[in-house]
């Protein structure tokens, strides 16, 4: 009864949740190193069914855990940051493979629905499940309209990086973005992600109907469709076919991802047209685990950092 009367009143379930976020935000400000540490261990154990050992990490998923704790490089928080990372992009590639942006808010109460397009993207720059697609903007009610915008002050104030420990998240300047909406010939964007170790991409999964039936298929750059997935993720009924441009694509990932020992460089590529994505380095903060677990060994492997606490 509750949960469909929120379902229905978005600026009743966002408030509720604003006031219960609060509480919990108080709470890990409070956390020590080592409370950290310990709270980031239960989190892991509750996903993938045994205790972390932090001096002894060799899965990719293990190594996420240091990852998202100690790294401490500013330029994780720079391209992490939606809105940021375009001028990185845009210096390392060029800007033709942006998104075109359509405005910036730092409180979504000054968003002027009347002055958008039809067609757009809402999303904040430093969180994840915050995207609101637009599809007709003409057709939403003044009732939906404030839904929406409380939808994205609760995500400008949740402090994201507490969730999960992805702590570098909490260091960026939240800001909510407006970006033009993407035809694509499918349900859904086609999103390619590309696993990147010291600057070398290795593998491109491809998410499909991410916001109805997700799929995920995990390719090599022979585009040999893997045997190791996320657990939570099937692979497409159909094989899914290897873009055109393909190489361009592992180019620019290879570009993007030069300075670190891991990331994750996202692309969708729409006939043939290119555009970034986002660039990711902690990966489902390393709790979706990575099935049989040889390859979540296999991934450690490719991940050449000191784990030493």
């Amino acid at each position: 009864m509750i949960r469909s009367l929120l379902s229905k009143n978005l600026v009743l379930k966002y408030k509720i949740k604003k006031f219960q976020r609060k509480s919990f935000i108080r709470k890990m400000k409070k956390k020590n190193l080592y409370e950290l540490m310990e709270y980031d261990a239960d989190l892991f154990e509750k996903r993938h069914g045994y205790r972390l050992d932090w001096n002894n990490l060799s899965t990719y998923s293990e190594k996420m855990q240091w990852a998202k704790i100690f790294d401490k490089d500013p330029r994780k928080v720079l391209c992490t940051d939606k809105f940021e990372v375009r001028k990185w992009v845009s210096k390392k590639i060029g800007e033709d493979y942006l998104i075109p942006l359509i405005g910036t808010w730092d409180n979504a109460k000054n968003i002027d629905f009347n002055l958008l397009p039809n067609k757009c993207v809402l999303k904040k720059n430093c969180s994840s499940g915050d995207v609101i697609i637009i599809k007709n903007k003409n057709k939403l009610t003044n009732k939906e309209i404030r839904g929406y915008k409380e939808k994205l002050n609760y995500y400008l104030e949740m402090k994201f990086g507490f969730n999960t420990c992805e702590m570098h998240y909490n260091k960026i300047k939240p800001k909510i973005i407006a970006e033009r909406f993407i035809e694509s010939p499918h349900d859904d964007l086609q999103d390619y992600k590309f696993l990147c170790f010291d600057g070398k991409p290795y593998f491109c999964w491809v998410d499909v109907g991410r916001y109805h039936d997700h799929k995920r298929n995990v390719y090599d750059l022979d585009w040999k469709l893997q045997n190791w997935h996320q657990f939570n993720y099937g692979t497409t009924d159909k094989p899914i076919k290897k873009p055109e441009n393909f190489e361009k694509m592992v180019k620019l990932a290879e570009i993007l991802a030069s300075d670190f020992k891991h990331v994750r460089v996202d692309f969708y590529n729409v006939d043939g047209k290119i555009y970034f994505g986002e660039m990711t380095f902690t990966n489902s903060s390393g709790f979706e685990r990575i099935e049989p677990q040889e390859a979540d060994l296999m991934l450690g492997n490719l991940w050449n950092i000191d784990t030493n606490i």
